[in-house]
């Protein structure tokens, strides 16, 4: 990414946390996330591509590919848009006049809808950007001269619009239910939209996925990273330490107390450090020698 897209993809995912009324002590914590928000996008983009790179083996025929056997005790598979995104999505038809778009948009409570034709396949978004322009030059009577600017004389020619079809914002930014919620987040960022339809291979609506639904499957809490170190490290690789080892995570920083084996301490620091969300590992650990 550009330094123009991550301060873009920045801004867009600080504004998908809950409105709240700010206050400077809140800052640390909002840069803290979107740390942890940009990281978890890019490790799971990693692991994914280096997953989907198939290993040929020398005494593979020509033209045959043999996939890897998954190791034991693999990663869990990754997410993907259909585990996160919303049935069924409201939808307006080409057809729609501006009043019933208008309506619709608030009875909904949404910025924006997919517009789709007969067959339900998606050909655009019509937004309350797309009515505010119409209403505002209907309101203020303004016409562009000649030599107009190129966006005032797309804002009148918008004002004549009368259906959704003739609205909306075109091509209409989609994902499919299979691709991973990594790759759709990297959608919303660089598009900076608020939700995205979901499409089957034919371009029909199946659902809508929610920005804040991509970041908090990105992005665990305190509790589920203590629950992986207690339950997966802990238990699994240092079963001797696990009645004398405390973890407390505050903000994806891991505080290990207690005591333990010396000569253990760096695999159990290095596997804690390896967790995705884990943004620091402070040792408070006692050790014990012999």
């Amino acid at each position: 990414m550009t330094e123009r897209e991550k301060t873009s993809a920045g801004a867009e995912a600080r504004r998908a946390v809950p409105a709240k009324a700010w206050r400077p002590t809140d800052e640390p914590l909002r840069q803290d996330m979107l740390l942890r928000y940009l990281g978890a996008v890019a490790t799971v983009s990693a692991k994914q591509a280096a997953a989907r790179r198939p290993t040929v083996p020398e005494t593979a025929p020509a033209g045959r590919v043999k996939k890897s056997a998954e190791p034991s005790g693999a990663e869990p598979a990754p997410l993907l848009v259909r585990d996160v995104m919303d049935i069924p999505a409201a939808s307006v038809r080409g057809d729609m006049p501006f009043l019933d778009i208008a309506r619709s948009l608030t009875r909904e409570h949404l910025g924006s809808l997919p517009v789709v034709d007969a067959d339900d396949r998606v050909m655009g978004v019509v937004s309350e950007s797309d009515l505010l322009a119409k209403a505002a030059v209907e309101a203020s009577g303004y016409e562009p001269g000649p030599i107009g600017r190129l966006r005032e004389r797309r804002l009148h020619d918008k004002a004549r619009a009368e259906t959704a079809e003739t609205l909306m914002t075109t091509p209409a930014v989609t994902v499919f239910p299979g691709s991973t919620v990594a790759e759709a987040t990297w959608l919303v960022s660089l598009s900076r939209l608020k939700r995205l339809p979901v499409t089957d291979h034919e371009g029909r609506l199946v659902g809508v996925v929610h920005r804040n639904a991509l970041l908090n499957a990105l992005i665990r809490d305190d509790a589920g990273i203590r629950e992986e170190i207690e339950l997966r490290i802990l238990a699994e690789h240092f079963p001797a330490a696990r009645n004398t080892v405390e973890v407390d995570v505050r903000n994806g920083v891991v505080d290990v107390r207690g005591q333990m084996a010396e000569d253990e301490v760096p695999r159990l620091l290095a596997e804690i450090k390896d967790i995705d969300d884990v943004t620091e590992v402070i040792d408070h650990l006692k050790l014990v020698t012999g």
